[in-house]
């Protein structure tokens, strides 16, 4: 991958002030997914959903779920979220992007909002056994298309995108929306989409393995700018695989992961 330094600054630019329901923004060419330069990466948004339901100031995220309607085009799109069942313990949020040109939703998001603590029962750790700098860059395969995966820094310990099979990388996106710090959440929401293709079991030129949608169960927030994915895919006899993985920081694991794929020759 090329290192981020070399990579534009951001996935989104907000193009117009939030009404209160709806908030637009203008996405980059760096959001763009490894099938097509037309469509986004799952990761982008993701995070772009997780913004939304973290600024609901309901709590922080246990569980997140994004459904993928259709192809998220690289265009203009509206965000926005809302309390749908609060509480006094935990609520549930739902957030939607849309399409702004052709007038229809493209993800939804659900989460599970808990309240923030730091007086749990267990402790971070135990940490992985190596950290980014163990890792080894390593040039986008032929067949993998520009755009989110040239805007990540990738630093691998096992695996590749062109190597069959399990993968464990540590990951560094580019920031979430021009002008804005990302926060934890967001910066795992943007990598954690990812795990099918960290753990890629075919060749994409022959191969497509789509997500339908990504579950999150995040235990704690990640600690500093990078997240490692030590990821696994699983392919059935038909059209159904499933990718799951274990996000952590240097301290140790952050969250796991689920994803259905919709795996077709192409």
């Amino acid at each position: 991958m090329n290192p981020k330094s070399s990579a534009p600054g951001s996935y989104y630019r907000l193009t117009g002030p939030s009404d209160g329901a709806r908030q637009r923004v203008e996405s980059r060419p760096t959001t763009a997914g490894p099938w097509s330069l037309d469509a986004q990466h799952g990761g982008p948004p993701a995070a772009l959903l997780g913004r939304a339901i973290e600024a609901l100031g309901a709590g922080t995220v246990g569980r997140f779920t994004m459904d993928l309607l259709g192809p998220v085009p690289v265009g203009e799109l509206d965000v926005s979220a809302s309390v749908v069942r609060p509480g006094r313990s935990v609520s549930l949020a739902h957030a939607s992007l849309h399409d702004v040109t052709l007038d229809r939703p493209v993800a939804t998001a659900s989460s599970w909002l808990f309240p923030r603590s730091e007086h749990g029962a267990g402790h971070a750790g135990p940490p992985p056994g190596h950290t980014p700098s163990n890792g080894t860059e390593r040039a986008r395969p032929q067949g993998w298309s520009a755009g989110y995966l040239d805007t990540v820094e990738w630093r691998w310990i096992t695996g590749g995108l062109d190597t069959p099979g399990t993968g464990v990388v540590w990951m560094r996106p580019a920031t979430l929306v021009d002008g804005e710090a990302m926060s934890p959440v967001q910066r795992l929401l943007a990598c954690v989409d990812s795990a099918s293709g960290v753990s890629a079991m075919l060749d994409v030129r022959e191969w497509a393995f789509l997500n339908t949608e990504l579950t999150v169960h995040v235990l704690r927030e990640p600690v500093g700018e990078w997240i490692c994915l030590d990821a696994a895919t699983t392919l059935g006899p038909g059209s159904v695989g499933v990718a799951t993985a274990t996000a952590y920081d240097e301290r140790g694991p952050v969250a796991r992961s689920a994803q259905a794929l919709l795996v077709q020759r192409r």
